[in-house]
């Protein structure tokens, strides 16, 4: 009896074996079959740009899924996965607009994290005024014109028409400073992957200075902190902010090699 009950039993426990491997497999070529791209690394490496005009028509979820699964292999300190990502689309994202805009226009800003371009000196600063000077040019917008200045900026409370926006939040750890590193190679992963699906995001400091509104909104704890978000979806070709790519530094101008 006590034979024939534990021949029951392993055939029960390789029975769910067998289901959980199944599952596995097929979870594995339901990825693979989205992984459509047959861009190489340095391909996608290359191709991936700040897209600052996207096309309303929303991704499917199992393609939002698939660059998640992706996105989770990002490494972290001590392997903590400190992100805790929320994907917010439809009405949802229409209501954190419209809060956005407001608050933006009432200047009731409530960031987590300090930041001002005023910090930036010398190549950094040059670089940001490289940025800004060559986006303005795109969209036909002239320096001394400060309200079309002000207009283009302001997209990024309207997500440049993403139909989709990604914001990893952050449990605090000491000064912060290594779980945000953690975030932004995430954040990077992210985005490569979003490019491998033919795919466009831009990752937005801007929507940081609105964390406690947007923690509110999606009613996030307090005890979870915001460094930025990533707006994404299918790049408009015809918008100015995708008539450009910024430019890159040549290695020798800040790698040094030690032997």
């Amino acid at each position: 009896m006590r034979k024939e009950l534990y021949k029951v039993k392993q055939f029960c426990r390789n029975f769910v074996l067998g289901l959980k491997k199944t599952s596995w497999i097929m979870d594995r070529n339901m990825t693979e079959d989205i992984q459509h791209s047959n861009l190489t690394f340095k391909e996608v490496l290359r191709s991936r740009k700040s897209c600052r005009g996207f096309l309303d028509t929303p991704v499917t979820e199992d393609i939002i899924t698939s660059v998640l699964d992706d996105a989770k292999l990002a490494p972290s300190n001590c392997n903590t996965q400190p992100w805790e990502t929320h994907i917010i689309s439809g009405n949802k994202l229409r209501e954190l607009s419209e809060a956005l805009v407001r608050e933006n226009k009432a200047g009731r800003f409530s960031p987590d994290f300090t930041f001002d371009v005023d910090d930036y000196h010398g190549q950094y600063k040059e670089r940001y005024f490289n940025l800004g000077q060559t986006m303005y040019e795109a969209f036909d917008i002239k320096r001394e014109d400060k309200e079309g200045r002000k207009e283009i900026s302001d997209r990024n409370y309207t997500f440049f028409n993403a139909p989709h926006v990604a914001i990893p939040f952050m449990p605090s750890f000491g000064d912060n400073v290594r779980v945000g590193g953690d975030i932004g190679m995430y954040g990077q992963t992210f985005l490569l992957s979003l490019t491998a699906h033919g795919l466009a995001g831009i990752p937005q400091t801007s929507l940081g200075f609105f964390a406690g509104t947007i923690r509110e909104i999606l009613n996030v704890p307090e005890e979870f902190k915001m460094l930025f978000g990533i707006s994404f979806g299918y790049a408009d070709p015809n918008s100015p902010g995708n008539s450009f790519k910024l430019g890159r530094e040549p290695i020798t101008s800040n790698i040094t090699f030690h032997q």
